[in-house]
């Protein structure tokens, strides 16, 4: 129970509390147990002229000092603890030890008749009593009364006993009667009051503080005691505040520990003891106990967190305390710019706490509590509480120039987390090697420049760090690509000394480059074919030599990044009478030039002696003439791989400013065959040339040429030298196959076909 400060009448209802308690308190001022006195003979009414001795106890064994003796209320005298006495009266006593005795009531009479009752008595015993007169012999029947009834009688009984007397108002007596010679007679005592003294006296309910301070404990004792004479009955104990028992009710122990006293707990208290043979039970006065309730004073809020910090994500625990206040305390939690609290909690402590689960970002800002234990709430001071946020995973991404990362180029490498508290570290990483850091002390994201090489494709990382765990991003793959280099251009015969219808393998290759690789190879700027090389290196064009091969020979390459010539190369057939054919081809560049010989070795077939075939011959040759105006020259070389479909190479790349990429010129749509015969000797006598086919055939230009196609009708004429035999020749060589003393001059390569 509290009054609030405000509440009308505080002051005079706190001045009556304080007289009850004052009262209470001089009512139940604290005493010595009593003394108590014995009689010997144990009888409190005896015949005038006998003496009677009085004995003072108290509690302890034996008595210390001097006795006080009190008569009939007055101080007697002091003495020993055994005096004589023969005059009727109240007497008792008081040693040092204890307080004053319950008096008791000696009575000395002169009658003839007197009822006497045993000496101490106390609650619930068992009480003598003895009907006494002067001359026993006369008496020939005793009755005793209580109340004026009857309770028992019988002829010469000494004693009669009453069982657990009480403290009440009966009275008693006794008649007597008897027969003379001449009379029967009857005589009645005095009525006697039995001094039945208290087994236990009212017990005294004591507090170890009757204004104690809120949440402090209180001890109750409920203090009596029992004289020496019953000290072996058990007393048991019970506390009550108003009407309501506290604890669980009777107990052996004269002691209740509250361990701790609010507000509401103020009231009456009041205790009772029990006597559990005989069945006696006695109360205490009420006492009143007022709590003291304290004001909250120095509210403070702190933060706890686990590691120090408080991290997005976690839980934000909020601790609300008071230095001083006691009582139910009402705590609540506020955050500024919110009008509704945060929480509210009512317990009986000096500190609450409260807990946000998973705080992100718009958890921040100033926050403060307050405290109330009914005079009032007060207040803490605002705390700012901020958030660091571990970094998200980082995004890296690349930024080349172009479209395709080169090398040369200088690539941007752009690391950075959406989310993150700075300062954040960021790292970069080639294959999981450290490339370098940068720091963004504001936050957002850092970039790192990386001049590219041909080691630096493969796959790119990031980490984010800001001291609450690293994050690592994606893996990004990225692919440098290496322009193509010039590619070289060589010759390969398939033998030591190639003869005209051998492939001739002409090998184009770059010495860097990513892949894939598209090859291309030209004769006097015409496309003979291309072919594609998908993990990088060279590739090969395979060409099927005939005499009009002779001319200027390239090569170019290209992956995409531009087209790349190589050094132009010269391939010359030169006649040499009475030689084998030699194939001389020479490459040149900015002056300089290289010869390389290849020699085609033509064998005389023979000789054909026939004057018919001298005039053969001249027609032969003038036919031939006129073939050649109308019919081109036919490539008839194959590349190595499967080629794809013939395209032209790139015109948009860095190489087509390159001095030394051939001009590729549109050739003559018709071409006429002329009978020129560079490797023929026509003075001489022995060469015999003759027709052998003739016939007219369409024809489609070269497969490899990336030209428009044209169609031309024309004459194909097959010449063909015949071969005599020579006079060393063997017999067995002058039997050869009949194709094999033919060998086709290179005019009409159609007529190979058919």
């Amino acid at each position: 129970m509290s009054f609030p400060c405000h509440r009308p009448g505080r002051v005079a209802r706190l001045l009556q509390l304080l007289l009850l308690t004052l009262a209470s308190g001089q009512e139940q001022s604290a005493t010595f147990p009593k003394a108590f006195l014995l009689l010997t003979p144990p009888w409190s009414t005896t015949f005038k002229g006998e003496e009677v001795t009085l004995t003072c106890k108290d509690h302890h064994s034996l008595a210390q000092g001097y006795i006080s003796w009190y008569y009939n209320g007055d101080f007697l005298k002091k003495g020993p603890e055994t005096i004589q006495i023969k005059k009727s009266g109240r007497y008792s006593c008081k040693t040092q030890r204890s307080s004053l005795s319950d008096p008791v009531h000696v009575e000395f009479l002169s009658d003839w008749l007197i009822l006497q009752a045993s000496h101490p008595v106390f609650e619930g015993d068992d009480v003598d009593l003895r009907c006494r007169g002067k001359k026993e012999k006369d008496i020939n029947e005793k009755i005793y009364y209580r109340n004026n009834e009857v309770i028992r009688h019988g002829y010469n009984s000494e004693v009669i006993r009453l069982h657990s007397v009480s403290r009440d108002n009966s009275k008693y007596h006794c008649t007597a009667s008897g027969q003379s010679l001449w009379m029967q007679w009857r005589i009645i005592s005095e009525p006697l009051k039995i001094q039945v003294q208290a087994l236990f006296p009212h017990p005294v309910l004591r507090a170890s503080s009757s204004q104690p301070i809120e949440g402090s404990p209180v001890s109750l004792k409920c203090e009596t005691w029992l004289p020496p004479l019953r000290s072996h009955i058990q007393l048991q104990f019970c506390f009550f505040r108003e009407d309501k028992v506290l604890g669980s009710g009777w107990i052996d122990s004269p002691e209740l520990q509250i361990l701790t006293m609010w507000s509401e707990d103020s009231g009456s208290y009041w205790c009772q003891a029990k006597a559990v043979t005989p069945n006696i039970i006695k109360k205490s006065l009420k006492s009143w106990i007022h709590v003291q309730r304290i004001p909250v004073s120095d509210v403070n809020l702190e933060i706890q967190s686990p590691g120090g910090q408080l991290i997005e994500g976690e839980d934000l625990v909020l601790i609300c305390s008071v230095a001083k206040g006691t009582g139910t305390i009402t705590f609540s939690w506020h955050r500024e710019g919110t009008e509704r609290r945060l929480g509210r909690k009512i317990q009986r402590a000096l500190s609450a706490e409260l807990r946000i689960a998973t705080v992100s970002k718009q958890d921040a800002g100033r926050y403060y509590c307050s405290a109330d234990n009914l005079y009032g709430p007060i207040l803490s001071k605002r705390i700012r509480v901020t958030l660091r946020i571990p970094a998200s995973r980082p995004v890296l991404t690349l930024r080349a120039p172009g479209a395709q990362a080169v090398v040369g180029d200088v690539v941007e490498l752009r690391c950075e987390a959406q989310s993150s508290s700075p300062p954040i570290l960021y790292r970069f990483y080639h294959e999981n090697v450290t490339l370098g850091s940068s720091s963004a002390p504001s936050g957002g994201g850092v970039s790192f420049n990386l001049s590219l090489t041909p080691e630096h494709s493969g796959n790119y990382s990031c980490e984010a760090d800001n001291g609450l765990g690293a994050q690592r991003s994606e893996a990004v793959p990225l692919r440098v690509t290496v322009p193509v280099s010039r590619p070289v251009l060589t010759f390969s015969p398939a033998r030591a000394q190639a003869v005209v219808g051998d492939l001739l393998e002409l090998r184009c290759e770059v010495q860097r480059g990513s892949p894939p690789i598209l090859y291309w190879f030209y004769h006097e700027d015409v496309i003979l074919g291309n072919t594609s090389a998908p993990f990088g290196g060279g590739a090969s064009f395979n060409l099927s030599l005939t005499t009009e091969h002779s001319g200027n020979y390239s090569c170019g390459a290209d992956n995409g990044l531009g087209v790349q010539s190589s050094y132009m190369v010269t391939l010359n057939f030169t006649d040499q009478k009475h030689l084998p054919t030699e194939l001389k081809y020479r490459s040149s560049h900015l002056g300089l030039s290289t010869n390389k010989v290849i020699h085609i070795t033509v064998g005389v077939i023979g000789w054909l002696v026939s004057m018919l075939g001298l005039a053969a011959t001249a027609s032969l040759v003038s036919h031939f003439r006129t073939q050649r105006k109308s019919g081109g020259l036919r490539a008839t070389g194959t590349p190595s791989y499967s080629p794809k479909e013939h395209r032209e190479p790139s015109r948009s790349g860095p190489s087509n400013t390159d001095p030394h990429r051939p001009i590729h010129s549109e050739p003559a749509a018709l071409m006429e065959l002329q009978p020129v015969y560079s490797n023929v000797s026509p003075g001489h006598d022995n060469l015999v040339y003759s027709q052998i086919w003739s016939s007219h055939h369409t024809k489609e230009n070269p497969a490899p040429s990336p030209k428009t196609h044209q169609k031309d009708e024309e004459s194909a004429i097959i010449y063909s030298e015949v071969k005599k035999a020579h006079p060393d020749d063997h017999e067995g060589q002058a039997h050869e196959d009949a194709a094999e003393n033919y060998e086709n001059l290179p005019c009409a390569p159609l007529a190979l076909d058919h």
